[in-house]
């Protein structure tokens, strides 16, 4: 797939006042600072589509950008510890997931992955969560600029040997790195396949 249009459509707190659920949707997500908004102007070539911050807990609400006219990627609210009050992220919390678990026209949710790190509980419990309200997901691993390295290669083995725990079947996975664009195209791929099966 290629991406010829990107355009902001609008930021809420509630899933109600979404775009009307015509376009198939696509949401991403993952913990504060796991690198979601560079990813994001990555796949759609757009610097400053998504906003970046050295200070995690940018992203505030659930933005939704029209891709090429025919489908939404959704930019959620991370989650983990970002420097914010218990209230603050208790709503992004409820939020997020009422969003999640209600959006008829969500297709697949992105959840994005630090690929430089051993698993973290938090990442598993939230993969556990998506799976008890049968939200469909993949898994992104971000950050893997040089995705030879052994160590990453450990730690995503070691994220897919936890998973397996509790999952008989995996779901895709991704490597990518914003800086040295790897990845953009099978993420595109996988996206373009999910909208010719609607």
């Amino acid at each position: 797939m290629k991406i010829t249009s990107s355009e902001f459509v609008i930021s809420n707190t509630d899933y109600t006042k979404c775009p009307d659920p015509d376009k198939p949707e696509y949401a991403f997500i993952g913990r504060s600072n796991v690198g979601k908004s560079s990813l994001i102007n990555m796949l759609t070539e757009k610097n400053k589509l998504a906003k970046t911050s050295g200070k995690p807990g940018k992203t505030q609400l659930i933005n939704h950008f029209l891709i090429n006219k025919t489908w939404f990627l959704v930019d959620l609210p991370g989650y983990g510890w970002a420097q914010v009050s218990k209230e603050m992220k208790e709503q992004w919390n409820r939020m997020t997931k009422n969003y999640l678990a209600q959006r008829e026209n969500l297709y697949n949710v992105f959840v994005l992955i630090d690929s430089r790190i051993p698993p973290q509980k938090i990442d598993i419990e939230f993969l556990n969560w998506l799976g008890e309200h049968k939200v469909p997901f993949s898994i992104v691993f971000t950050k893997a600029d040089k995705p030879n390295n052994s160590k990453i290669q450990s730690n995503v083995a070691s994220f897919k040997a936890e998973l397996s725990k509790s999952w008989e079947e995996l779901p895709p996975t991704f490597i990518t790195s914003s800086a040295q664009k790897v990845g953009r195209k099978e993420l595109l791929e996988y996206v373009g396949q999910i909208n010719e099966s609607i």
